[in-house]
Parts: C-alpha cells; structure tokens; sequence
C-alpha cells in the first residue's frame, strides 16, 4: 500500500529583481499550491504574471498578521492542502516574518521544505571581494545607535565577515555606528542586485559613514573581518574608561568593553577596572 504525501509547508526563494532567476521548481511549487502566502500581494503578484504563473490563491502574511495565519497555516495542511510561504524577494525568514509559521507547522507534524533559490546575502557574499566565510548575517541592526554599536562590536569580535541589511535613509548612520565598533575596515554596498542598475560599490566604512547616500531601496553591506589579534593594553584602557563614564556596575562596563575589544577577556578588564578604582 502507498503511503500518502503529506501536506507541506514550501518555503520558496524568489527572485530579487530580475524574473528569470525564479527556477521551474519555484514556480511549479507556486502554481500547485493551495495556498500562496506573500509579504507583499502585490508585489507577489506582479512577479507570477511576468513570470506566467497562475496562484490558486494568493493570502497575505506580514509582521502585522502572521500570528493569526499560524492557526489558518495549520487548518489547511491538516486538510491536506500544500501551502507555500514567499517573501518580497530573495529566501523567506531572512529578516522578513514566517518564523512562527515554519515552527508552528514543525511541531504539528507537518512537513516544512525548502524550495531553494535567490538570496540577497550569498548574491552579496559572492560578488563583494571580500572573504567570504566565516561569516556572520545581522539582519536589519537596530534603529538606536547605542544598540546597533553594540551589535557591531559583540559579532565583529568574531574575526568573521558581516553582512546585513538597511534602508537608503538610514545607511549613512549605521555605517557611521559600524565605523565606531569596528574601526575602518574594508566594506561593500551591494545595490540592485540582479536588477538593471546593479551596482557594487567598495570602499572603506570611513568613506561612507555619516554622508547622505544616494542609493535605491534597500542595501545589502557586507564588512571585511577585522584583525583578531589582541589589542594593547592603552587601548583597551581607553575603552574600558568610555564604558565605565557610560555609567553601571563595573562588572557591567567590563562586559560592554569587552564586546568592542579583540582578545580581552571580561574578567581580565574587570579586574583592571577594579584595579584602576582601588588606586
């Protein structure tokens, strides 16, 4: 006796700017399913037209409702209809919402499979010159600057090439945030990619932090690693004395120094805070 198929949840790559990149698997999933559900209807179905694909039907779910689709996710596999969840563009879950859906369909039972293709940070890795692993993808930093800093400097200590994402108007503040956690390292701004006016621009984060930026929708930014030898003492000093001004228990301002220093230890600045303190 043949086992029968379970439903499945596809999470389905598309293409970023340019319609040819959508693969015949991609499309097929979409054609198929019961249900499309995008980010962006509009933009979702802008894409299955020029690409001569026919939804069945085509759901929105975005930050603002994917709680209440979760329920209806789980409704329609359990009555055996395949369900296939896109984002704007590029590979679903990369700082675009469906995280509650896949982990919800997950726990129930139900198959979750990828349907490769597209996406924004290996287009960006591969093209930018830079090493390309390890590697470390923030996603959107955070719109304050202390958290975006802060960011920075927990995953720059690393050693390992950033990449991660941000809109026109705010680039110039996060890469200025960038340039004070990290120092002036090596970067790449990704534009366009795939799209008519791809552009690449490298440079330094000095040359670009802070300025107004004349660039199109959003841009992917991918920094050089930074060297992970440990930093001298005076300069770690000079550090630990920022973050003890900033204010906290000195165990607290070690741990934020800590986070911006290569190859000092919290303990280690604890103690020579506390040594500092007790002069």
């Amino acid at each position: 006796m043949l086992e029968t198929r379970k439903a499945t949840l596809f999470i389905v790559a598309t293409p970023l700017g340019n319609p040819a990149d959508l693969s015949p698997r991609a499309a097929a999933t979409l054609a198929d399913a019961a249900v499309v559900l995008a980010e962006d209807t509009r933009r979702t179905g802008m894409l299955l037209k020029a690409c001569g694909v026919t939804a069945r039907r085509l759901m929105s779910s975005h930050e603002h409702n994917e709680e209440g689709r979760v329920k209806q996710v789980l409704a329609w596999l359990g009555e055996g209809l395949d369900v296939a969840l896109v984002s704007d563009a590029g590979t679903p879950l990369l700082a675009d919402p469906g995280y509650r859906i896949v982990r919800a369909a997950r726990e129930a039972g139900h198959p979750v499979s990828p349907v490769a293709g597209p996406s924004a940070v290996a287009a960006a890795l591969s093209a930018a010159g830079l090493a390309p692993y390890p590697f470390s993808f923030l996603g959107f930093p955070p719109r304050s600057a202390g958290e975006a800093r802060e960011l920075f400097a927990r995953f720059g200590a690393t050693g390992a090439t950033l990449v991660f994402f941000e809109r026109k108007n705010r680039l110039g503040d996060t890469l200025a945030a960038a340039l004070a956690a990290l120092g002036d390292r090596e970067c790449v701004l990704c534009r366009e990619m795939t799209k008519t006016f791809e552009e690449f621009l490298p440079g330094r984060l000095s040359e670009f932090a802070g300025r107004d930026l004349e660039l199109l929708g959003e841009v992917t930014v991918v920094v050089g690693p930074g060297a992970l030898g440990r930093c001298d003492e005076a300069a770690a000093r000079a550090v630990l004395a920022e973050e003890a001004a900033a204010g906290g228990k000195p165990r607290e301002a070690a741990r934020r120094a800590a986070m911006r220093l290569s190859g000092w230890t919290v303990k280690e600045l604890y103690a020579m805070l506390t040594d500092r303190e007790h002069d």
